[in-house]
């Protein structure tokens, strides 16, 4: 009599653990930089962002598939922003066999440390096809200008 293991695999547990490792990377990566994140524990779902500085403001993009612009929070409090709302699972028509349930519902929240050089009182933000975005405008001291070079006379 033989006996056989066999290597169970829980792909969820599998994903869960890369998810975390990704993440870790990225904390570290971004360690020195004013963009450090924190996730709120109770968040069911997180939305990813990408973010963009150009020469006068710094903008935030949250994939928000579902989500009514009803249903999102944006505030500041200090130099913190958080992005939270709920995403609302509609009614399921029910069938006799349901194969894979994998759409995300439910509370998210997204918090950001925003750099000294962004004015809180001119944040504003637009929705559009599932993506919200955050604009940031930059103080007007940390705006890049141009100094001209004069010619000394002699």
């Amino acid at each position: 009599m033989f006996a056989i293991t066999r290597n169970h695999r829980d792909p969820a547990g599998e994903a869960l653990n890369l998810e975390r490792r990704i993440s870790r990377l990225f904390n570290e990566a971004l360690s020195g930089f004013d963009w450090q994140y924190r996730d709120s524990a109770g968040a069911a779902w997180v939305p990813p962002v990408d973010i963009f500085e150009e020469a006068d403001s710094i903008r935030i993009q949250a994939e928000v598939p579902g989500v009514k612009p009803v249903d999102v929070k944006i505030s500041v409090e200090g130099n913190v922003l958080t992005i939270s709302g709920t995403k609302q699972q509609t009614a399921e028509e029910r069938t006799e066999r349901v194969h894979r349930y994998e759409r995300t519902y439910g509370a998210f929240e997204r918090t950001f440390t925003l750099p000294a050089t962004v004015d809180a009182d001119k944040i504003r933000a637009s929705y559009d096809h599932g993506v919200l975005t955050v604009t940031l405008p930059k103080v007007e001291k940390a705006k890049p200008r141009q100094i001209q070079v004069e010619l000394q006379k002699s």
